[in-house]
């Protein structure tokens, strides 16, 4: 995604006109073939490939914008009375969700420092599972290896929405259609109107107020008031709910854009090694609550995923289960991950400290970048010549 310049060139728009046609069409090359959440993943797929290949895919924000309050809207029209009714088994659910991220964390930090050889930093960053951005300054910041971070996390975004349908699909996972449960949209006209005002009225508040995916989630929760509260009993029509899925899997494929091919290349087996490290600790945690508490396997599994909070959100609703709780495990993890980040990092700069100090008090000289297993680090000669 690129920020809306005031005037956008030619060039600008048809770079943009590029990226989400091929998005769409890839949305609904898979969407139609009633693969799960066909239309998000197809989407994703299509740009992912043209992003690496070197094609300059961008959605400007302002689109995404749009997106996002649109996506917000539907996914709050999945709410019930019926739905609000059972919200008393989530706190202990989202404590399990806390310890689950956890021993996530910890396995794939460990997984990625003893197989890897990558520094303790590194490995760290590229382990939390949320805040890229944040993840990326505190990179930055910490003289971790950015890059490797970068891909690492990007890796665990792009894969788990593409990933998740297909194996929730193949264990009989997915739920029964919820999209009918509402009237035609345009039924009562009044009804739709007051969705559409209240709900972006308070995504425009909640963003403003900079609220952690302020604009998705001031229209979900207006939108699961409304309905939940029996007061609207209409919803989006079905086309623009797709169409935003479709524009969601565009927005998440670009994040691929301007990446070097061998960079990718060299950091595949660790991104992908890290990915599945940490969806089977997710996998076993949600299996695990899901029997505790007595609730089922396939919306737990995507409340426990450790994927983007927009991109699993949509998948809850692609997946006919309850967007709300998705939502509001996802909302949780995000507010937990960026409240320990900065303690957890500056415990492990310690310890790091503590250990190279130990080293040089034996003897040890420090290991070579390249003997760590990882990429040269930002700044470095050898880092320049690749980048030429």
């Amino acid at each position: 995604m690129t920020d809306s310049p005031p005037n956008p060139t030619r060039k600008q728009i048809r770079n943009t006109c590029e990226t989400l046609a091929l998005g769409i069409a890839g949305g609904i090359a898979v969407g139609v073939t009633g693969f799960p959440a066909g239309w998000l993943s197809g989407a994703i797929l299509v740009i992912s490939i043209a992003a690496i290949a070197g094609r300059p895919m961008t959605v400007p924000s302002s689109i995404a914008r749009v997106t996002y309050v649109v996506m917000g809207i539907s996914l709050g029209g999945t709410v019930t009375p019926e739905t609000v009714a059972g919200m008393a088994s989530w706190p202990m659910s989202i404590f399990l969700l806390t310890i689950a991220m956890v021993l996530l964390t910890a396995a794939v930090t460990l997984y990625l420092r003893l197989v890897h050889k990558w520094d303790i930093s590194s490995a760290l960053l590229g382990s939390f599972p949320g805040g890229l951005a944040t993840v990326m300054v505190l990179a930055i910041e910490n003289n971790a290896n950015v890059r490797a971070v970068a891909v690492v996390q990007t890796v665990r975004v792009v894969a788990i929405a593409l990933l998740l349908p297909a194996g929730l699909a193949a264990l009989g996972l997915t739920g029964v259609p919820q999209f009918p449960a509402h009237r035609p949209p345009f039924s009562a006209p009044g009804e739709l109107a007051l969705l559409v005002g209240v709900s972006t009225t308070a995504a425009i508040a909640a963003q403003w107020l900079r609220f952690p995916g302020g604009l998705i989630f001031g229209a979900m929760v207006s939108s699961a008031v409304l309905h939940g509260a029996g007061w609207v009993t209409v919803n989006l029509p079905m086309w623009l709910t797709l169409l935003s899925f479709m524009v969601l899997g565009t927005i998440t494929g670009t994040r691929f854009a301007n990446m070097d091919i061998r960079t990718l290349r060299h950091l595949a087996a660790a991104a992908f090694g890290a990915l599945v490290v940490g969806l089977a600790v997710a996998f076993a945690c949600a299996v695990a609550a899901a029997w505790l508490l007595s609730l089922d396997a396939g919306p737990m599994t995507i409340a426990y995923a450790p994927g983007a909070i927009d991109a699993m959100m949509v998948l809850a609703l692609a997946l006919n289960y309850d967007a709300a709780f998705v939502g509001a495990h996802h909302l949780s993890r995000f507010v937990v991950v960026l409240a320990a980040m900065p303690l957890v990092v500056h415990i492990m700069q310690r310890m790091s400290r503590r250990a190279a100090e130990t080293d040089a008090k034996d003897g040890k000289d420090e290991p070579a970048e390249g003997d760590r297993g990882e990429l040269p680090r930002p700044g470095s000669q050898e880092t320049a010549r690749q980048e030429e």
